[in-house]
């Protein structure tokens, strides 16, 4: 008797893997609700400016860069699943240091120059949890999925990655709620931020019960394990052909060490997956997401009233990335990111427009949800599948590290330069972004090949032919 697909079993790891995404999620927009009184804090009470500012509510990108970069030798040399126990262990770490970073060396309410250093260096820690999670997660997932449902598997990360956010929205929202402007500057933010150990513990609990992937155990040379994990999966009859597969795309016979060369597939495959990665930043989602209070409190709402807005609007973005989820393996990689694209453009050249005519209200929040739902449906979720499931088997570590280094490089940029440029002109800053989601479209078009039911195993033969056949015409 044919063994079925243990689909159950399937789902548990996708869920304890995504915690990872959650994480995600909740360690990049904790700041949001924190963002006024870190400012407070630890740059308006030692004088300092914009610039410091954008730079100290983005400080953890800079670990996401660290995070992503390292993560291609962390999956290779240690394993998908310890790398993602490292990345727990960061995230508890940050959560206490962020929340109390006078802990040991300063004395609390006398900020200095050298405390807003280590609370830099406490969020710095954190995002290289994010970047560790960003890449190694979708990773994990795309690795164990079987290829027709692997788009909704790896899309289920972006939903935890937004339900993250939308925790931690809420989770501030009744910090704050009902309390002074003076407890929460001095208190409350730090509530935020340590809260995020408890999922921090939970996901480092859960990895212990998740086997590693089949994909890396056959790199190591474990087969009797990848069939254990394969079988368990897919049954045993279709355990044996994935394994094969697998193994005829790592060459197993060489050193199953890092000496598959990253240019090896070509170039174009690491150009795609890098700009993939800074389109889905240079669209400005991330804006959006810290700084939203914020731009909900110019749009004239109060305290409580901008931090109940974001809620909603984490609610909007819950809902969109569900519809991703079960429309991915239908309709496509493809259609949904060009669609995606051009909702964009239509919101944020509609908020550009009427930052242009100085017209603030219901119309301005309408155009951001069109934005963020538009994003969620698309880039948010299926960039991250691409990234997953387009690299060859033997370079998938280094490559998925290259493109997700990048992709938090550009969230970086964009996310530290927003406040200057919305100094100069907040319509020219939104219509930048309206553009750079036009160029995502075309990028997409002309690019980036359709992976829709593909085996991550014809992803390598789909660029060995490529490769060949630009040789050819060469």
């Amino acid at each position: 008797m044919k063994q079925k697909r243990n689909s159950l079993y399937i789902f548990s790891l996708t869920l304890v893997a995504a915690i990872g995404g959650l994480l995600f999620g909740y360690d990049t927009a904790v700041i949001s609700g924190a963002e006024k009184s870190v400012q407070a804090y630890l740059i308006t009470s030692l004088d300092l400016g914009t610039l410091a500012h954008g730079a100290t509510i983005s400080s953890a990108l800079i670990g996401c860069i660290i995070g992503g970069l390292i993560s291609g030798y962390f999956a290779s040399a240690f394993g998908r699943k310890k790398s993602l126990i490292i990345a727990a262990v960061l995230f508890f770490i940050s959560a206490l240091g962020s929340g109390y970073p006078e802990f040991l060396f300063f004395q609390q309410g006398e900020p200095s120059i050298a405390l807003l250093f280590v609370f830099n260096l406490y969020r710095i820690i954190g995002g290289v949890g994010v970047g560790l999670a960003s890449a190694i997660t979708p990773m994990y997932i795309g690795e164990i999925a079987p290829a027709d449902i692997r788009g909704k598997m790896v899309s289920f990360n972006q939903f935890m990655i937004i339900f993250g956010m939308l925790v931690v929205y809420f989770v501030n929202w009744g910090i704050a709620n009902g309390q002074t402007v003076e407890w929460v500057n001095e208190i409350g933010w730090r509530y935020m931020f340590a809260s995020e150990a408890i999922p921090a513990v939970l996901f480092g609990l859960l990895l212990f019960l998740v086997p590693e992937t089949p994909r890396y155990l056959a790199f190591k040379r474990e087969d009797t394990k990848a069939m254990h994990v394969l079988a368990k999966i897919n049954g045993a009859e279709q355990a044996k052909t994935i394994l094969q597969e697998i193994k005829q795309t790592l060459n197993v016979t060489q050193e199953p060490t890092m000496s598959a060369k990253l240019l090896s597939f070509g170039k174009l495959v690491i150009v795609i997956g890098i700009m993939l990665s800074v389109f889905q930043q240079f669209v400005g989602i991330n804006v959006a997401l810290y700084y939203a209070p914020r731009i909900f409190e110019s749009m004239g709402a109060a305290k409580d009233a901008s931090m109940l807005q974001t809620i909603v609007m984490g609610l909007v973005n819950v809902v969109f990335t569900v519809i991703a989820i079960f429309t991915v393996d239908k309709w496509g990689r493809k259609p949904l990111l060009i669609t995606g694209s051009i909702g964009m453009a239509i919101g944020m050249f509609g908020v550009a427009g009427l930052a242009f005519a100085n017209i603030i209200g219901i119309s301005t929040l309408i155009f951001i949800i069109v934005y963020t739902a538009s994003f969620m449906m698309s880039w948010g979720p299926i960039c991250w599948v691409l990234i997953a499931e387009i690299f060859p088997n033997k370079i998938r570590g280094q490559a998925v590290a290259v493109a997700v280094a990048a992709q938090w490089a550009a969230n970086y940029f964009i996310s530290s330069t927003y406040p200057m440029m919305m100094e100069y002109s907040g319509g020219l800053t939104y219509g930048f972004y309206g553009v750079m989601s036009i160029l995502s479209a075309v990028f997409i078009w002309k690019w980036v090949p359709e992976t829709k039911g593909k085996t991550l195993e014809y992803m390598d033969n789909f660029w060995i032919n490529k490769t060949k056949g630009q040789k050819k015409a060469s």
